[in-house]
């Protein structure tokens, strides 16, 4: 499993013109899935993700979590994070897990992560054409491979 957070002053996802998702203060986390990822993988990621320390306390340190800042989240399915890159110029997504394995990998997720933060999170949808617009803030971007937990 991989994610991208983005610590963000605003993001929103908009899908064939509706916003679907919009939150002004928190996180936008872009979310892969891979045939070997497990229920282990998922706890261990929503529970480091929700707990890092990436936003500024009262001397402006990061020290603080989205769960201590009251930040929002938008959970965000991509299966592009699984491309492969070392053959051409076409990227291939064969890591990358089809819908019957990952759907239920991503609602799984998102259950998790809420009961991480304690209340619900905003999403995309999954396999739909998406706009996701935001905003970085710092700007703060980490990538998180649960594979090498680094």
């Amino acid at each position: 499993m991989k994610a991208v957070i983005q610590r963000v002053s605003q993001a929103s996802v908009t899908i064939e013109g509706q916003k679907v998702a919009d939150i002004q203060h928190g996180l936008l986390v872009l979310v892969g899935f891979e045939d070997a990822d497990t229920q282990d993988d998922i706890t261990w990621l929503t529970a480091k993700i929700a707990n890092l320390r990436i936003f500024g306390d009262e001397n402006g340190v990061m020290n603080l979590s989205v769960k201590d800042c009251s930040g929002d989240m938008i959970i965000v399915s991509q299966f592009t994070l699984h491309a492969l890159t070392k053959k051409g110029n076409r990227p291939s997504y064969i890591k990358a897990s089809k819908p019957e394995i990952a759907i239920p990998l991503y609602e799984r997720f998102i259950v998790q992560m809420e009961t991480e933060l304690g209340k619900k999170v905003q999403t995309g949808q999954f396999g739909a054409d998406m706009k996701v617009s935001l905003l970085n803030d710092g700007p703060v971007t980490i990538v998180i491979d649960t594979k090498n937990k680094e």
